[in-house]
């Protein structure tokens, strides 16, 4: 989850204001960039337990660990809460998973160099801690009761909120893992087509990627429990959006909607002042009860967008946000999946073309099945493997016009590579585990910890 915004602290004067500022997020072709995002599980070798944040195994003495290869410290307060370096952050999630918020990369082959010399210097660190890392979707072993709570002014507001809006809210916070891209939009035009494609292709990927399989030690019934937790966590800000479907939608269809979504908080002066359940509408006429008589900027606004969190979500970019943690080739897969689609003109209209009739009731009906069945989720007569087969052809297909070569003239058709075997096998990665359990692990998660960890 994101920290504070560092947008400039413009007072907004009007909700076209709001419109214009989104809008000029847009970027020329030639100057669009990847950013990956991705978060995981920390245990302590010995026990398999979460680090706390405190102690000499403590997450915070492994952000200080980090700190030895340029990274600088960000505080709340006293406490060390993130680290910076150029355009790249790490940070903590609400339970201590660490996340990788990477810089403005050109290339998939720049964005693995930059996760393996991510976890390359995680682990130097870690191995004089005694820790590990695992990438998966959910935690797969510890209870909710077991997970501890990082010092962050953010999460104390979300975790009084939370249960206020569904059951598994706190599940959300504490016990999953996710991998997401960022890519830019070149026009207004540019991000409705590319917006339309990624929701309605949000369902393949959290198939292809799923993998919790997990709850407390045993098989939860679910193949990407992730997913199925974002449906029981707020409806007031996930879910599909139809509404970015509908004839004119553009950035002000979304900033009519995230004016509705409800606040958690306002930032100011290093601290956080919950406004939970308050109005950004009213926050714009001067009338929020957590800041009486003062109006917000735009700072206030790009916090805001970020407790919002659809499967795709619009900041001055497009998040893609429907996949579950996993190990290292799968952190690169995804950019790559979706650099393919939305980056070559000739494959995103390939894949609108995909998608063009595809109903919301579909995509609904897609939203339910797919964290249970993954590729075999029922679709138009066969199954969701079909529309994943056509998309990473599509994918392909777009990464090879892309023709981004490495040092021995690869293109980025390479990482897809584990995509197209689990949609060819019609197997997911939490399927491949639950084969694991039932059988060489004789029904304990343990192993996975052993066998998975980064």
């Amino acid at each position: 989850m994101s920290g504070p915004s560092s947008t400039a602290s413009t007072p907004i004067e009007s909700k076209r204001q709001l419109v214009d500022w989104l809008a000029a997020g847009a970027r020329d072709p030639a100057d669009w960039r990847i950013g990956t995002e991705h978060e995981k599980f920390g245990f302590e070798l010995d026990t398999l337990r979460p680090p706390r944040y405190d102690g000499p195994r403590g997450i915070r003495a492994l952000l200080e660990g980090l700190t030895q290869f340029g990274w600088e410290g960000v505080y709340e307060g006293e406490h060390l809460i993130a680290l910076s370096r150029g355009d790249a952050s790490v940070s903590l999630e609400p339970a201590g998973q660490l996340e990788l918020s990477g810089g403005q990369l050109s290339s998939i082959h720049q964005t693995c160099c930059e996760v393996e010399g991510h976890l390359r210097e995680v682990r130097a660190v870690a191995d004089e801690l005694g820790l590990g890392f695992l990438g998966m979707g959910f935690q797969p072993k510890w209870r909710r009761e077991d997970m501890p709570w990082m010092p962050k002014g953010r999460y104390a507001i979300m975790r009084a909120y939370m249960p206020k809006r569904g059951s598994l809210g706190l599940d959300m916070m504490t016990r999953t893992c996710t991998v997401q891209v960022n890519l830019d939009v070149g026009s207004e035009t540019d991000m409705v087509d590319k917006f339309r494609v990624a929701l309605a292709l949000q369902p393949v990927a959290t198939a292809l990627w799923a993998d919790s399989p997990f709850t407390e030690g045993r098989p939860n019934g679910f193949l990407s429990y992730r997913s199925e937790i974002w449906r029981d966590t707020d409806p007031d800000r996930t879910g599909m959006l139809g509404f970015v479907f509908d004839a004119g939608f553009g950035y002000e269809r979304y900033v009519e909607w995230i004016l509705d979504v409800p606040m958690y908080f306002v930032y100011r002066d290093g601290r956080y002042l919950d406004a939970s359940g308050q109005s950004f509408r009213d926050f714009l006429d001067g009338r929020l009860p957590a800041l009486p008589g003062e109006k917000p900027t735009l700072r206030d606004f790009s916090d805001h967008l970020t407790t919002a969190f659809p499967e795709v979500r619009l900041k001055r970019y497009l998040e893609m946000r429907g996949a579950d943690g996993g190990p290292w080739n799968r952190l690169c897969a995804l950019p790559a999946f979706w650099v393919g689609l939305l980056y070559d003109p000739v494959a995103l209209d390939a894949a609108k073309d995909l998608v063009r009739d595809i109903r919301v009731e579909e995509l609904e009906a897609l939203r339910r099945d797919v964290p249970r069945l993954a590729l075999k989720a029922p679709f138009r007569g066969g199954t969701l493997r079909d529309l994943a087969l056509s998309a990473l052809a599509i994918s392909a297909e777009g990464l090879k016009r892309r023709a981004r070569l490495n040092a021995n003239q690869v293109d980025e058709r390479m990482f897809l590579e584990p995509l197209i075997e689990f949609a060819t096998a019609n197997q997911t990665p939490a399927e491949r585990k639950l084969e694991l359990f039932h059988g060489p692990w004789q029904g304990s998660v343990d192993p996975v910890f052993r066998e998975f960890a980064y």
